[in-house]
């Protein structure tokens, strides 16, 4: 109706929120087996002027390299930088404030942006990435000295020379070392 608002759909009668939610994602970019997390449940009594909604929002980690052109656009869907969000519908935006605020808060304390890198990444994408989460600079020798005390990020002996001529040091994410870190669990 010529207003911005998320892209959503209903729970069908045999599935639960979280597989309606897998479900949608998959039939709004064509991808499966994507991380998600429930941000929370929005139902204000007259959110929706139409009727009676209830909606439970979800976050998800995607390569945006990687999902089905066609059906985003048959959807008429776009991707927008959260800091040039237009105006949305009902409670849209405070589900994206509250979504933004989640991600953030779990990129502390799980390694949620592995998800989001390849299977071998250098450091600078690394912190390229979770520059991006929590929008804002990160001190280059702060990071890596954090990154160089988690015993599941491990150096591997391969170099990445497409950057430049001298090249960076390839890591890897160890999911065993990281089940059994007592400092982090999933």
């Amino acid at each position: 109706m010529g207003k911005w608002s998320l892209m959503g759909g209903f729970v069908q009668t045999d599935e639960s929120v979280g597989d309606a939610a897998q479900r949608v994602l998959n039939e709004l970019t064509g991808l499966d087996n994507v991380f998600m997390k429930q941000v929370g449940a929005f139902g204000k009594v007259d959110r929706d002027p139409g009727d009676r909604v209830i909606s439970v929002a979800y976050y998800a980690l995607i390569n945006i390299n990687e999902y089905d052109k066609e059906l985003v656009q048959k959807h008429n869907a776009y991707w927008i930088k959260i800091h040039e969000l237009p105006q949305l519908i009902f409670d849209h935006s405070q589900m994206v404030e509250q979504a933004w605020t989640l991600l953030k808060k779990s990129a502390s304390s799980e390694p949620i942006g592995i998800k989001m890198l390849p299977k071998l990444f250098t450091l600078t994408q690394m912190q390229s990435l979770y520059e991006a989460i929590y929008d804002e600079k990160i001190d280059k020798r702060n990071f890596r000295k954090r990154i160089a005390a988690m015993d599941f990020i491990e150096k591997t002996d391969k170099i990445d020379k497409t950057g430049s001529k001298r090249g960076a040091a390839l890591y890897m994410f160890n999911k065993r070392v990281y089940r059994k870190d007592p400092w982090f669990k999933l």
